[in-house]
């Protein structure tokens, strides 16, 4: 018997489900009924026991209506946002197996069994369907394709630790319904997709991706470009902060590094049109830039409780015993090794030899050695200080707090 809109579905059955498709819908009249169809025939012919659930989030025409007579239970969700009718749905589901896609035509529901084949048989925690060999510039926008998904998939590929992952944007997906739960997913907008990924490489889960295609949608497209993009990149520096710092701190290091090759090369300066840009002075910026961020990536990284174990394993480093005297004696050396550069480029200038173009270039090297060894040594002697702090008590311990000190228990008495 099918529910109401505004009602929460009673069980059809004690029996459990294997599949569950849930799709969110605001406003696809034109197209839900096709997919719950869909849907259904996939599962029959596979010969899986399922359900569609479709969310009403907040629609103002006919979907609802429109899918409950296709035979889909509808659940309503009142807080708009993709991942809040996700989540609703998830929360209805009676299946062993969640299968979430759209309710626009774009996902082959007709492949619903191959994606949640390796999931039932646990081969898999998280299989993705991958849409971007498939996509054409009427199914899916160029910005979309060849800017917003890559980039995207780029950082969560990295946050996450998945070497293979082309398509982290796919809302095409299957899950364990009880699994899904440990993950305590929170997002409300598009950026859900990535945090499922995100919190699931932090738990440790397996996850499969299986291109299965994509279509041009029917009606149209409710997303939005830049805030949803947005939404997206701020989800993913909350749980990745280190990667704010990672990928642009190398690319200025060796941006650093070939600026000083050129400026030994063409110790004259680069000529760009009427102008001669001497690349030195920029070379000494990214390298203090550069090596910064780099480290406190690796610190973050290692450090950050959400970080999953791929990461913290690529900076494990950090956790030797020794990183901060080692970070110490790096700065020490860098800064020794300028002050020498420079040295040299006084008395060579004292005895009369100064003047080349090239001493210019070694004088930019020698000083953004020195800036970029005093911050390194600045750095250790911060970090070990921190490291320390951590076993000393707090001094602002509520009055009759037990306190252990030098193996003894001592009441703490205010000043």
């Amino acid at each position: 018997m099918h529910q109401t809109t505004g009602q929460i579905p009673e069980p059809r059955s004690t029996d459990e489900l294997d599949v569950s498709i849930v799709l969110p819908c605001y406003n696809e009249e034109a197209s839900v009924g096709l997919c719950v169809t869909e849907a259904y025939e996939a599962l029959r012919s596979a010969g899986l026991s399922g359900e569609v659930v479709v969310v009403d989030n907040n629609c103002t025409d006919a979907s609802a209506d429109v899918a409950r007579a296709a035979g889909a239970r509808v659940v309503p969700e009142a807080v708009p946002g993709y991942g809040a009718a996700i989540r609703a749905g998830i929360r209805a589901a009676l299946g062993t197996v969640v299968v979430m896609a759209d309710a626009d035509c774009t996902y082959p529901l007709d492949r619903v069994a191959e994606l949640v084949r390796p999931v039932l048989a646990g081969e898999t925690q998280l299989c993705l369907g991958s849409r971007l060999s498939a996509a054409t510039r009427h199914s899916m926008p160029f910005l979309h394709r060849f800017v917003g998904t890559p980039t995207l998939t780029l950082l969560v590929r990295q946050g996450g630790g998945y070497s293979g992952l082309t398509d982290s944007q796919s809302g095409f997906r299957a899950f364990g319904r009880q699994a899904i739960g440990d993950l305590a997913l929170r997002s409300t907008g598009m950026e859900f997709a990535s945090e499922m990924l995100l919190r699931a490489s932090q738990a440790g889960w397996s996850v499969r991706e299986l291109p299965l295609g994509y279509r041009e949608r029917v009606g149209e497209s409710k997303l939005s470009t830049w805030r949803d993009g947005g939404r997206h990149l701020r989800l993913i520096m909350k749980l990745t902060p280190h990667q704010l710092l990672w990928l642009p701190g190398l690319a200025a290091t060796a941006l650093a590094a070939l600026l000083f090759v050129a400026g030994i090369v063409a110790p004259g300066g680069v000529d760009v049109g009427s102008t001669t840009w001497q690349p030195v002075f920029f070379a000494s910026i990214c390298l203090v830039l550069g090596v910064t961020a780099s480290l406190a990536a690796a610190v973050v990284g290692f450090h950050l409780p959400s970080s999953s174990a791929s990461v913290r394993h690529r900076f494990r480093v950090v956790g030797h015993p020794r990183f901060a005297a080692t970070v110490a004696g790096a700065g020490l050396a860098a800064a020794g090794a300028g002050l020498v550069l420079d040295g040299a480029l006084m008395l060579a200038w004292l005895f009369g030899h100064g003047g080349t173009s090239l001493r210019l270039t070694l004088a930019g090297l020698g000083q953004g050695l020195i800036l970029t060894g005093a911050i390194l040594a600045v750095f250790a002697l911060l970090y070990r200080l921190l490291l320390d702090l951590r076993d000393v008590p707090r001094l602002d311990a509520p009055t009759g707090a037990v306190m252990a000190e030098s193996g003894t228990e001592r009441t703490g008495v205010a000043a």
